[in-house]
Order: structure tokens, then sequence, then C-alpha cells
């Protein structure tokens, strides 16, 4: 397999092809769990076994390490090209993003398209589960030693702006819930109504993570073990239990590797091994969602699935299996919404079991759900899959498209451009910061302790004159569980700027 130099000015474009994935699931009760150094480098040689090109490692140009949550390291891409012992041309440390490895793929197929690169590798992990063990003492660590990554390639932007911040909401799980209320208020759905419906999709998820070898956890949920609040599935942020939440608590590490046609042909890798990217695109919702006209929609998926599909010359009648970025129910909603498919579709909108169940390994969780959806294609050559991708809070989206054989047309680049400029340019302006008189419910989260009884509530809101306000619910606990049971999105309280705790209040004289 002799090493070609692309000159940056040719014209002649190449097949980018999947050619070696892997995945991992490090065992809950080792003694001597790995490191997400140690793990990376895992599923980085399993990849290259299963690519079947002894000498692909040497080909190997370019490393994207997906960005790690809670166990970094000074150069994270370069101690782990030491360790596998490869010399890539570039290697890079993502920024913070769900959507990130769905993203990469597109900028390897890119750059492999165009002759830029020759053999590019992608992976990420997290041993999150392992350091929790350690904190509790169950384990000692011999890691090597964490620090802040000296280097991060792109724009890395906070998720929130300060008003968002100034009212806690930065966590995940109390974000997503304020965009299920809306979305539960637009189906007209009760409280009730709503929870056993989040129970019944969830319940499909739980079904296919049992089936899964590599799922952190195959206990197999009902939809009523999913949605009854019990002492041990207390609710974390109203209205999601916590099954219904991410579960970022694992040690799992996935790697991908991406060549060209042309290239495994003469590495003589075999083509049962290929699976083809066909189409991809990447767009972003406006990105504080405290400015979105809507919280229960996102023009940037829905713009992204037909870039993608358009790319792919395909419908979406023919694509065979979805996963679908599945954080919390509200993204799996929103998204199967925006891209047109129907709640009563029986395709399978996950192939791993979605990251409460299978396990949300940080921003690498969707590499494992492109290294299954390779599996699966390797096994039946006719299945085109839909990948999607989410970062923050339903803000960066990456959608992929992939299949058994060639595209129809070679992979280029496509100008979104003007497709990101309308969404971005529907933002509202920035919320009211000291709101006074009356205040409609948009959406809403309840956050609750660790014992799970409520602890404070947050609305976001319209003014009588249009305009956006955030405001804490004045109200004590008992209040709130009442309030659980009806719905306030559409209800008018009565907002007021409080100079002690320098936050609005919002109070609702119902419930007073």
């Amino acid at each position: 397999c002799r090493y070609r130099i692309y000159s940056s000015i040719m014209t002649k474009s190449y097949t980018p092809i999947l050619v070696g994935v892997a995945q991992y699931t490090q065992p809950k009760h080792t003694t001597s769990p790995l490191d997400p150094l140690g793990l990376m480098a895992h599923v980085c040689r399993a990849a290259l076994a299963d690519a079947g090109g002894v000498k692909l490692k040497e080909l190997i140009d370019t490393l994207y390490v997906v960005n790690l949550f809670q166990w970094t390291y000074r150069d994270a891409p370069g101690m782990l090209c030491n360790v596998l012992g490869i010399s890539p041309e570039r290697s890079y440390y993502t920024p913070i993003g769900g959507n990130t490895p769905q993203l990469l793929v597109h900028k390897a197929a890119r750059d492999l398209a165009s002759g830029r690169r020759r053999a590019v590798l992608l992976t990420g992990a997290e041993a999150i589960y392992s350091l929790r063990r350690s904190l509790k003492g169950d384990i000692v660590l011999d890691w090597t030693p964490s620090e802040s990554p000296e280097r991060i390639d792109g724009d890395d932007p906070p998720g929130v702006n300060h008003f968002e911040a100034s009212y806690d909401l930065y966590l995940p799980s109390y974000v997503y819930p304020i965009f299920e209320t809306a979305i539960r208020a637009s189906y007209g759905r009760s409280p009730e109504q709503h929870r056993e419906y989040m129970g019944r999709l969830w319940e499909h998820f739980s079904l296919i993570a049992s089936k899964n070898s590599h799922a952190w956890s195959r206990e197999k949920l009902s939809a009523q073990d999913i949605a009854e609040v019990t002492s041990d599935n207390r609710y974390i942020g109203y209205p999601y239990t916590k099954s219904m939440n991410a579960n970022i608590n694992v040690d799992q590490s996935a790697a991908l590797i991406l060549t060209t046609q042309e290239t495994a042909q003469e590495c003589g890798i075999d083509p049962s091994r290929w699976v083809y990217p066909l189409g991809g695109a990447d767009f972003h919702d406006i990105w504080n969602f405290s400015q979105r006209p809507r919280l229960d929609n996102s023009p940037a998926i829905r713009n992204a699935a037909q870039v993608a599909l358009d790319q792919a010359e395909l419908t979406l009648n023919e694509i065979d299996v979805f996963d679908l970025y599945s954080c919390f129910p509200s993204a799996v909603e929103i998204a199967r919404a925006e891209i047109g498919i129907a709640e009563d579709d029986p395709r399978e909108l996950s192939v791993t079991g979605g990251l409460a169940f299978f396990g949300g390994a940080g921003n690498n969780y969707s590499m494992h759900a492109i290294a299954s959806v390779v599996e699966r294609i390797r096994h039946d050559r006719s299945l085109k899959a839909m990948v999607t991708a989410n970062g923050w809070y339903i803000t960066k989206h990456s959608i992929g498209i992939y299949g058994g054989t060639p595209p129809k047309t070679p992979w280029k680049d496509s100008d979104g451009s003007s497709i990101q400029r309308a969404i971005s340019d529907e933002a509202l302006p920035e919320p009211v910061e000291k709101a006074d008189g009356s205040l409609c419910v948009e959406g809403y989260v309840v956050r609750h302790d660790r014992h799970g009884q409520p602890d404070n509530g947050t609305v976001i809101g319209r003014l009588t004159d249009g305009k956006r306000a955030l405001a804490h619910i004045d109200a004590k606990p008992g209040t709130l569980l009442k309030m659980e049971e009806v719905e306030l999105v559409g209800r008018t309280g009565e907002v007021r700027f409080d100079q002690g705790v320098m936050r609005n209040l919002v109070r609702f004289p119902e419930f007073s």
C-alpha cells in the first residue's frame, strides 16, 4: 500500500468510506479500570483490527479526539498518538458538543473526498463511573494525572447567556424540561397523559438497550417503570423522572476510521467492511434558547435532515433505521416531528437504546450510534440509516446518512450559509432583566432535591408587550407539588423584579 501525496489543486474526487469501528463498555466492577486515555487506546486498536488493513495504521494523517467531560489531559491527542505509535500530520481536540462525532464524520468526508487527507481516526471516551467509584472509596485509581487541556481546536462559546445562567439554567436536566412542557402543551395532553406518553416512548429505547451487548444498562423497563415516580425513580427536573435523563455515569469509548474507497482497495481492505457516508449537514438553532420564538421546534434539525437527504438523493421513506439523539424525551420528540417521522412509524428510532439506557458517554455518544449503524449495514448492505446528533440545548445539530453502496454522486461541500442566516435571523431580543406585570408561561421546570422533594421552579414566558422574561416561581414546596398536577403553560402570573434576590419572581394567584 504505497502512500500517495494528494495535491491541494487536484480536481479528482475520492469516495470516503468508514472501514473500521469499535466500541467498548468497561465492566462495572473491574478493580483496575482504564482511564479515558486507556479506553481510547483500546478502541482505536480494535478499530484498526476491525478494518483489517495491516498497513492502514501508518496512513493515518489526522486524529480527532472528542472533548472529555470529567477527566481531561494537557494534550490528549498527543498522548494518544504516543500510546498508539502513530504520527498524524494533524491532530485535534474538539470543543464541547454532542453533535461532534457526526460533525467530524462530515469534516473527514470532505477532506478525504478532496484528497486533502488519506486516513482519519476519530475517538472519544468517558470513565465517569469509575471516577465516582474512586471518590466513594470503592477503588484506588492509578490513572494518568488529569490536567486542563492546553488547547481546544475551534470555537467553544458557552451554551447559555448570562440571563439563562442567572436562573441556573445551564444543566441540561433543568433546561430540557422547559422544552418538554412546551411540547406537552402544544399537543394538548394533560400532565398525566404526557407522562404516560413519555414512558411509552422510552420503553422502546429500553427494549433496544436490553438487547445490546454494549449497553450500560440492559434491564428492560416498562413504560410504568420509567414514568412512575418512586424513591428510586424520583423527579430530577420535572416532568422528567430519573429514568428519562441521559445517564452520564458510564465507562464507554468508541472509535471510527475513515479512508477512501481507492485507498481501501490499494490496502486490500475487504469491501464487506466498507460503509459509505451518503449525505450530511450541520446547522445550529438560535444559540440561546431564551431567544427562540418557539421552545418546541428546531428549524436547524428540519433543514439539516432535508439537506442530508438531498445530498444522499434519498427520500425519508427510503431510510430504514434511525438513531435520534436521545438525551431526553423532548430531543427525540422535536427531532421526530421536524424530520417528518410519524408517531406511529414502525421504524426504529435508535440503534443503541439511547443515552438513558445505552449510556450517555458525554460528547461522544453519537460515535457509538455511528459504529452501531456501520455494524448493522455490514450485515444488510441494502440498509439506509440516519443518525442525528445534538449539542447543548437543542442547539447544535449534525445529521448524517449512511449506506452499504456508493453514493450516486461524489461527496461535495454544500453552502448552507443562507439557511443558517435565515434560522439565526429569527432570534428574539434578549429577555427583560427587570420584568413587571403579567407573564404568560411558555415552558417551565421544577427542580427536585435528592430526596425527590420540589426545591424551586423557573418559567420562561411572554409579557403583555410580547417580550420574553425568565422568572423563578414564588411558591413553597407544597404549592410546587400542586403545580405539577396541572398545566402551567398558558397560565398567566404576576411577575416582579425582587431586589433581594436580584431575579424576577412570578406568583400565580390561583395557587396562593
